[in-house]
């Protein structure tokens, strides 16, 4: 069993730890906990990890998120995985946070990055784990606050999120999609 696990954000220092790179940090940590390490490879960062029987290829992008698709579909067809194995992880501003929510495919919300992936696979069905960062920015300034870091009393909370992220992505990978949705879908996180 071989699944691709997709952290979306964007290559580069100014951009570390931003909501936007929020799929970064959560497949960098999972990397860490089964002690992979990434290297560089073709249109992303890439490390195999070797867990209960499986196998994950995970990889950060460095094309930017708006190309995104690219590496995703470039890993993919190397790698020979089907698109249910796949799992992308991004921010989402429409969804609080204290919520994450898994999906088995949907549309892109107007989110560049599972825009791209969208059309670089030419389907919407592909799961992927939307990781809440909320909208507290004033009318106008949705860039600022996705490019922007998180404030010093969020920081708690997207620490845990950022754990429960990982588990989500072993148990996608042992329970299945359906299962874990479940768990996911009606959890409210809170520190």
């Amino acid at each position: 069993m071989k699944f691709l696990i997709v952290g979306l954000g964007n290559a580069g220092n100014e951009y570390t730890h931003t909501r936007h790179n929020i799929g970064f940090d959560v497949v960098n940590a999972f990397v860490q906990k089964h002690s992979g390490k990434f290297s560089t490879g073709r249109l992303a960062y890439v490390a195999e990890v070797k867990w209960k029987g499986k196998m994950f290829i995970c990889i950060c992008p460095t094309t930017y998120m708006n190309l995104s698709g690219t590496a995703v579909k470039y890993w993919m067809d190397k790698e020979k995985i089907a698109i249910g194995n796949i799992l992308v992880i991004t921010d989402d501003v429409s969804l609080p946070l204290n919520k994450m929510r898994l999906r088995p495919s949907g549309s892109d919300g107007g989110h560049n990055g599972l825009k791209s992936v969208e059309a670089s696979l030419a389907s919407r069905d592909y799961p992927r784990l939307r990781f809440g960062i909320g909208n507290d920015y004033p009318k106008g300034l949705q860039s600022d606050y996705v490019l922007g870091k998180w404030r010093k009393e969020e920081e708690p909370l997207v620490k845990l999120k950022i754990e429960k992220a990982v588990e989500v992505i072993e148990s996608f990978a042992t329970r299945g999609l359906s299962l874990t949705m479940n768990d996911v879908n009606s959890a409210e996180y809170s520190v």
